[in-house]
């Protein structure tokens, strides 16, 4: 399985799903249908989570998930980044290049006002349990590496100073530091 099978298939997830904003529900979703594929094709699905993993390991899109979440733990931006995933590919792409634009997505402007976490901690999760699913055995322990960039120290700020996060998040600081 490569990226682009992989957006593949997190849109069909995406399509199935009653509430494609709900980062849990479109993984399960994901981990159903990748269960029905061959073997190897489940296990080279984990390494391409991993690989978007590390795509979205910026400080900026960080800055972005502890105002959305209202706080943001190491953990935490794994999950808010398995959320992202399940958004699908062009919501991704933007959003690694341009975090502040996930102040136009109407979840993301919702959250603002319900107060709701964007979390998706079963994305992460997918391949294992298709594998599991289809086999009824864990992934292999090979079956991916994980590497994470350096973070930018550009961004090496406190992200409780509202006035930094305003002056480098703008549209999403509207939202949620009124």
């Amino acid at each position: 399985m490569n990226r682009l099978q992989f957006w593949q298939l997190i849109e069909s997830a995406r399509a199935q799903a009653s509430n494609p904003n709900d980062g849990e529900e479109v993984a399960h979703g994901a981990t159903s249908l990748l269960a029905s594929y061959p073997t190897e094709e489940i296990v080279a699905a984990q390494q391409v989570v991993w690989d978007l993993m590390a795509d979205s390991y910026t400080n900026p899109l960080w800055a972005a998930a502890y105002m959305i979440n209202g706080g943001c733990s190491d953990d935490g931006f794994d999950y808010f980044r398995g959320w992202l995933i399940t958004q699908g590919r062009e919501v991704f792409e933007r959003t690694i290049l341009d975090p502040d634009a996930l102040a136009e997505l109407p979840v993301v402007r919702a959250s603002a006002v319900d107060g709701i976490d964007l979390e998706g901690e079963d994305t992460l999760s997918i391949a294992w349990d298709a594998h599991v699913k289809a086999t009824g055995g864990q992934l292999p322990d090979d079956a991916f590496t994980i590497r994470y960039p350096e973070l930018d120290p550009a961004w090496d700020f406190d992200f409780d100073d509202r006035d930094e996060m305003t002056s480098r998040l703008p549209r999403l600081a509207a939202l949620y530091l009124q």
